[in-house]
């Protein structure tokens, strides 16, 4: 009797291991998706139902605690059943997990990006694309804009915002505004550079992006992954400070509050003075939009919301699109098997390109992504958002890369700050700005 039951047990383990290899229960093909936004978890469980439903392949999808994915991945990249699509965050986060990275150059996920200078590079690799992206330049309001080229007083030849290409029409434009202030309805054409402590990161972060981006540009390839090489330079030469100081002196003396009282204003003070129509332009991005629209009394009409590059009349600015990036990427672990590597590449090309996937990228994620695969009607509906997509598919400008992602620390960033407040406090002069630039991220970097 032994024989017939040693079969029978051997057909029933057999049948057990196809059951298991037939739903994906070896975890062979399964897709293992680790996410870090806890505020996306149920919409990413949802769409990897939808997936297996229509694809029959199953997307695990695990979600770490907020503040707590670096944790999470250490933990998780070690397993046997390890995350097939994990995300990095920038250069950083490359730099830390590049030996888990697959190059994915020849995927079709690469190919769909509308700007494939966004992409993480490293030599001739693909190492991480962005999902989500964002973009900031100098925002204005086009009914005031109309309003000064209607002037019949105006000392400039230039006859609509469309015409500003470079810093010099800016400053001409600004300045001849700020001669007509009274006609214009407006207290200043800049809103208030806001440097009250923390809330000075658009200056000394965001706009200090333009003039190390030209720096780097030239010291690096083309095709070199510039936020990295800002991540491994010991030194910097700021070979483009008078262009930084140029942008910023504009802004500090053509404003709404006076350079001395700046150090008292906030980035919301600033967006209100927007928004309630007492300046014309100010320097932000397209997550300004919920603080435009937010505050009371607002007068700006949403079809005049647009977006003009930061210009600051480097060599080869014309042609300067806005700067846009993104601190969020995905990555394919070159460690799985390569079923789970197509697989992986697969899922995402499908969330980013079929209309399931579209509709809940656009209207539960609220994501503006950076793939070809979305219409303008696939985009979140705001102007900002909008405008950002413009630039992304006009082949006729740069956008400027987030450079800043890069930078020393964060202790460096609020060192900057401080020396631009004792500048516009008359504390500092340019040069000394200058040279706490160059010589924090000297020390910090050492």
């Amino acid at each position: 009797m032994k024989k017939p039951i040693s079969l029978f047990l051997s057909i029933i383990c057999l049948l057990s291991c196809i059951s298991l290899a037939g739903c994906g229960g070896d975890g062979s093909s399964e897709v293992y998706f680790l996410n870090f936004k806890p505020e996306s978890a149920a919409v990413y469980e949802e769409l990897a139902k939808k997936y297996e439903e229509e694809k029959g392949i199953k997307v695990k999808v695990v979600t770490a605690a907020a503040n707590n994915y670096e944790q999470t991945i250490k933990s998780e990249i070690a397993k046997s059943g390890a995350p097939t699509i994990f995300q990095v965050n920038g250069p950083v986060g490359y730099n830390t997990w590049k030996d888990y990275c697959l190059d994915i150059k020849d995927s079709k996920l690469y190919g769909m990006l509308s700007d494939q200078s966004l992409a993480i590079k490293e030599g001739d690799g693909v190492y991480a694309v962005p999902y989500v992206v964002e973009g900031y330049g100098i925002i204005y309001n086009d009914a005031i804009m109309r309003k000064y080229f209607a002037l019949p007083n105006k000392s400039t030849n230039i006859n609509s915002a469309d015409e500003i290409d470079s810093f010099d029409k800016l400053k001409a434009v600004a300045e001849d505004m700020t001669k007509n202030l009274s006609a214009l309805g407006i207290d200043g054409v800049f809103a208030s550079t806001s440097l009250a402590s923390g809330e000075d990161w658009r200056w000394q972060t965001h706009l200090l992006n333009i003039p190390l981006y030209y720096e780097f540009k030239e010291k690096n390839d083309e095709g070199a992954d510039l936020p990295l090489a800002v991540l491994n330079a010991g030194e910097i030469e700021y070979k483009y400070a008078e262009n930084f100081e140029k942008l910023f002196d504009l802004y500090i003396n053509n404003s709404v509050t006076q350079p001395t009282l700046l150090g008292s204003k906030s980035v919301a003070d600033s967006m209100a003075e927007f928004a309630l129509g007492q300046a014309a332009m100010v320097q932000n991005g397209n997550w300004a939009w919920s603080q435009i629209s937010g505050v009371q009394g607002n007068t700006v009409k949403e079809e005049d919301i647009k977006m003009l590059p930061l210009y600051t009349g480097a060599d080869g600015e014309k042609g300067q699109g806005i700067c846009i990036g993104t601190e969020n990427y995905l990555a394919i672990n070159k460690n799985a098997s390569e079923e789970q590597q197509k697989n992986s590449l697969d899922f995402l090309e499908w969330l980013f390109s079929s209309e399931t996937g579209k509709e809940y990228v656009t209207d539960e994620l609220g994501f503006i992504t950076p793939f070809n695969t979305f219409s303008e009607d696939e985009l979140p509906d705001d102007p900002l958002a909008r405008e950002i997509s413009r630039y992304m598919k006009d082949d006729s400008v740069t956008n400027v890369s987030w450079i800043f992602t890069g930078f020393p620390s964060e202790a460096f960033k609020k060192d900057v700050g401080s020396a631009l407040l004792d500048y516009v406090q008359g504390d500092k002069k340019w040069d000394d700005v200058e040279d706490v630039i160059i010589n924090k991220w000297k020390s910090e970097r050492a």
